[in-house]
């Protein structure tokens, strides 16, 4: 019995492995025929040459640009580059000014808008914030609520204590929150808003702390309809309360309402879709990808702010406290309109999220705390769980996330192939040299038992090309010479795992074990040692790929794929065809061609119990476990 379920386990583990790779076949192949994908992988700039882009700052005047500026450009340019699915870009600066864009194969006319276009920062009023569901599922986490405080006693009047989100915490929570505001009742059942922090003692004369009312958590989920009926009315409330025409009101909230139920931000691209137009409401997510918004048009522009700092907020004394704050401040235009936009907003503190404004940040909503005074000097104060890096994170965001200037192309050439095809045949050549050396190396060693070995590293191989293509469509993977690198190290630690589970099924052989106890006593023993040592592959992996540069970065990606493909494997080949071969005859009675021969590998000689009350002579050779009978001759057994 035990011999069959056996049989029929590692059966299903092959099995499962021709699904995985029959599913990555057809995913490759359907890819190719009704995508934008190929049946080979996509190569980087290294090997398949590509586009040298110059882009240079446009100044009116005496308008400088500093040395942060270009650096976050830099940022930027790089983000809105790997979102559009292009990897290994190479992003360079050029005299202190310039920025030099390398890109693999020929940019269309979207990426190279993305590029030269300044990234766009918008305060825009908050009308509907909830949390999507659909994105919930995807990251039930949330992000946690935090709190923005004004400055303390001793600065100014006209600074604001408000209540918002940063946009990262030091405080994990364990169910989703909306960011502090009430969502209409109709969506109370898809979010559970947070509870706002009470002002901290010292807030200036004037200011003002009203706590959200708790949304309902018993009311049954909305329906499409009931969601779009919430939304509209939400929209419509605050258009109208910006001055707009009623009807005007309803037809841009009808608008942005259908946009609002159809929005899921838990998929991959899904603000990139966001049309972007600051005279008209939109529908959007936060960047946390779980909420997601209903924002009036655009009031401020990204170019009003004159500087955001971070630091630790001053106390009434003048000494900083442990409270960590972003510093905002606007240019004299930026004021008014600041003035303006609080002042309404402080109106609407018993109409949550009306009371709200949103930072978004390249159609991204970035904060979204609410006014809590009319701020009359432009200068704002925003606190909340931050740590020192996460506020000069956001502070660097509202700083230079709209610079006030936009790039020109002022060059574009193709470049070629920086190692080009004969360095690429070079280093595959290597590659397959050093896979036919594992290859003999095993036959020399293992004999027949060698060919698992061998079979092993086809199934990976296959495998591996077929991840490789696929990610090279889906997610804009490109194959370096640094990543071919990678490949061909994983030849060694491929083989390494088989090396260590043959020697521990050879050991126990040695122990006088028969052969299918050995191979699953060897078998438990080995596969810590397997796992062991991939985790500390995959840790390493780990580590270059997040701390290295992008050269280095294809190396580090292409060992943990490979080390990962390895445990399946393994797992899933190397381990079941040995289980099925040790009950075949050949091996099961130790041929000599085997590897797996007693003698040869010198097993110990021991009285075995032969059953019936009858036990073997010393010397005696223990009988096959799985083929047949034994005879016992002189002191040898056959077969």
């Amino acid at each position: 019995m035990a011999r069959s379920s056996t049989k029929k386990s590692a059966r299903r583990s092959l099995l499962a492995l021709i699904v995985v790779i029959l599913g990555l076949g057809a995913l490759t192949a359907g890819l190719a025929k009704w995508g934008d994908g190929s049946m080979t992988p996509r190569l980087g700039l290294d090997l398949e040459g590509g586009t040298e882009l110059v882009l240079q700052p446009q100044l009116n005047g005496t308008e400088t640009i500093s040395e942060g500026q270009v650096n976050r450009a830099v940022d930027i340019i790089r983000q809105r580059i790997d979102a559009n699915g292009v990897s290994e870009a190479e992003i360079t600066t050029q005299g202190g000014r310039s920025i030099v864009v390398s890109i693999p194969g020929q940019p269309t006319a979207e990426q190279l808008d993305a590029l030269k276009k300044p990234s766009q920062l918008r305060f825009r009023a908050v009308y509907v914030q909830a949390l999507d569901s659909n994105a919930a599922q995807v990251n039930p986490s949330g992000t946690p609520t935090g709190t923005s405080t004004g400055t303390p006693t001793g600065t100014p009047s006209g600074t604001a204590t408000s209540t918002g989100t940063p946009k990262a915490t030091t405080t994990p929570s364990t169910s989703a929150t909306a960011q502090n505001g009430v969502v209409p009742d109709a969506l109370r059942a898809a979010t559970t808003p947070a509870t706002p922090t009470a002002t901290p003692t010292g807030t200036p004369t004037g200011t003002a702390t009203t706590p959200a009312p708790s949304a309902t958590e018993t009311a049954p989920a909305p329906t499409p309809a009931e969601t779009e009926a919430a939304v509209k009315a939400q929209a419509s409330t605050g258009l109208v309360g910006l001055g707009w025409d009623k009807v005007k009101a309803d037809a841009a909230a009808a608008k942005v309402a259908k946009e609002y139920v159809a929005l899921n931000c838990g998929k991959p691209g899904a603000i990139d879709a966001v049309k972007d137009d600051p005279a008209q409401p939109i529908a959007t997510c936060g960047e946390d990808r779980i909420t997601k918004y209903v924002l009036g048009p655009s009031e401020i522009d990204g170019s009003e702010i004159a500087d955001a700092t971070s630091g630790y907020q001053p106390g009434p004394n003048g000494q900083p406290t442990s409270i960590v704050e972003v510093a905002l401040s606007f240019k004299d235009a930026g004021k008014a309109k600041f003035a303006a936009v609080t002042k309404r907003l402080y109106g609407l503190q018993s109409q949550p999220p009306l009371d709200q404004f949103a930072v978004v940040l390249d159609k991204a909503v970035i904060t979204a705390p609410q006014a809590r005074a009319v701020i009359t000097d432009g200068r704002a104060s925003i606190t909340g769980s931050f740590t020192i890096d996460s506020a000069k994170q956001l502070a660097e965001q509202l700083k230079f996330g709209a610079l006030p200037i936009s790039f020109a192309l002022q060059t574009q050439d193709n470049i070629t192939p920086q190692l080009g095809e004969e360095q690429l045949r070079i280093g595959l050549l290597a590659g397959f040299i050093g896979l036919l050396l594992v290859v003999i190396y095993s036959l020399i060693q293992y004999r027949a038992l060698g060919l698992v070995t061998v079979a092993s590293l086809v199934v990976a191989s296959v495998i591996t090309y077929l991840a490789v293509t696929v990610l090279g469509t889906t997610h804009g993977f490109r194959l370096t010479m640094a990543g071919v690198t990678g490949l061909i190290v994983a030849i060694g630690v491929t083989a390494d795992s088989f090396i260590v589970y043959f020697e521990r099924i050879r050991d126990e052989v040695r122990d006088g074990r028969p052969l299918v106890a050995a191979v699953e006593t060897g078998w438990k023993r080995a596969r810590r040692t397997i796992i062991a040592a991939d985790a500390v592959n995959f840790i390493a992996a780990g580590v270059l790929y997040f701390l290295a540069s992008s050269n280095v970065r294809g190396f580090a990606f292409t060992l943990g794929l490979t080390t990962l493909i390895d445990l399946v494997v393994v797992m899933l080949f190397t381990h079941p065809m040995v289980q099925l071969l040790a009950r075949t005859e050949f091996f099961g009675n130790g041929h000599k061609w085997s590897g797996l021969d007693p003698q040869r590998l010198g097993a110990k000689e021991s009285v075995r119990y032969r059953g019936r009350g009858q036990f073997g002579a010393p010397g005696a050779q223990r009988p096959p476990a799985t083929v047949g009978s034994a005879r016992v001759a002189d002191g040898k057994a056959k077969a």
